[in-house]
């Protein structure tokens, strides 16, 4: 979906499809057939933007066979579909029973990371539409904190050093501009913005950024406000905006917010949980861990990283930050110019919601899909955006 800005320039709103995991080439163009395009036929809409999730082995066929390139291409445009932004982030397995910490291996320290998101690059490049010329891929903030030490630091800072190379080299040769943008996420050795301003600056590249991620933002409780300053001071860019909503417990010492909080608490992916305290944020890795026992003081709101559908706040005594989401918004792209053009709605847990939430059949994942979209439409549209055809 794109939409006009009061400056003229295009912002484009896309879902990502990791919503839908496929490892390989075929998978991924399933997922066109059966997900992506019913959405956009749901919405009623000629064009409907898709952040792509490509995992390795998909995105090795498509860098490494250009007729792989072309049938994917000719899928998107035969579907109504387009492609401006990637999300890097997985590497693969994250269609997995088990997710966890598995999500930031490789990290930026090992080899594996920075050949992946050059392929990805390259593959985007050949993937946006023939009247775009700028395109983006959200990835890993560095490592997990217990994954990093000084030694890989530096590989990590180096590998994105490198990136930035071969992301100009990319723009020469192909006249398209691709930027990657970290996405700092709790737990990880970037946090919060903050945590992204010094190796940002330090690497001193255009094309290297940020990738805000507004569920990430609200786990962390930063101001959105003083988050998205804080950036824009440091000439940090922000690549793209992953728009998603945390879990939110106001009175976590209850016991009924504790049960309904358990609910949550799935074995699939990592929850890490946080609280602000007087003596600063505290935290827990998982949501379970966050419920046992005193490991995290609950004299004040919890927020739980589990995207929850923008549309469809969990039920009292729960709620979500979407509140944290539209200020954010706001920010990005309701002032004179946009501070990034790239928007895209990211609920991957829909099927990691407590099991009366998740949707039972594929009509009613497309429902909620197309659902969280007209909620970001309408977000958009009242900030003063036009919807283009």
């Amino acid at each position: 979906m794109r939409f006009r800005h009061p400056d003229g320039s295009t912002v484009h709103l896309a879902y990502c499809t990791n919503v839908h995991p496929a490892e390989t080439l075929d998978g991924v163009l399933a997922q066109l057939r059966d997900h992506c395009e019913p959405v956009r036929r749901r919405l009623g809409r000629d064009r409907l933007g898709i952040g792509l999730w490509l995992a390795k082995d998909a995105a090795h066929a498509l860098v490494t066979d250009p007729s792989a390139l072309r049938t994917l291409r000719t899928e998107l445009d035969r579907r109504g579909l387009e492609v401006v932004t990637l999300n890097g982030f997985p590497y693969e397995g994250f269609g997995a029973e088990e997710v966890k910490y598995r999500v930031y291996k490789p990290d930026w320290a090992d080899p594996e990371r920075l050949d992946h998101t050059t392929a990805l690059a390259r593959v985007l490049a050949g993937l946006l539409p023939d009247d775009v010329t700028e395109g983006s891929v959200s990835t890993l903030p560095l490592a997990w904190r217990t994954a990093q030490d000084s030694r890989r630091a530096d590989a990590a800072h180096t590998a994105l050093r490198t990136l930035g190379e071969r992301l100009d080299a990319l723009q020469e040769l192909t006249g398209r501009s691709i930027r990657v943008g970290l996405e700092p996420e709790p737990g990880c050795v970037i946090e919060t913005t903050g945590d992204a301003i010094a190796p940002l600056t330090a690497i001193a590249h255009d094309r290297i950024g940020i990738c805000v991620d507004t569920c990430h933002l609200a786990t962390s409780f930063e101001d959105p406000h003083a988050a998205l300053d804080g950036l824009t001071q440091a000439g940090v860019p922000v690549v793209k905006s992953q728009l998603s909503a945390a879990l939110h417990a106001e009175h976590p010492r209850l016991p009924e917010v504790r049960d309904a909080l358990a609910a949550f608490d799935e074995p699939r992916f990592l929850h890490q949980t946080r609280t602000a305290t007087a003596a600063g944020l505290r935290g827990t890795d998982d949501l379970g861990a966050a419920l046992r026992d005193d490991a995290l003081p609950d004299a004040s709101p919890w927020r739980a990283h589990f995207h929850v559908p923008l549309h469809a706040a969990p039920a009292a005594p729960l709620t979500s930050t979407l509140a944290v989401l539209k200020t954010a918004l706001a920010r990005l792209v309701g002032g004179a110019g946009p501070l990034t053009h790239h928007l895209e709605v990211e609920t991957y847990t829909w099927q990691a919601l407590p099991p009366e939430l998740r949707p039972r059949a594929r009509t009613q994942l497309t429902d909620g899909i197309a659902a969280e979209l007209t909620l970001a439409r309408d977000l958009l549209t009242d900030l003063g955006l036009k919807e283009l055809p």
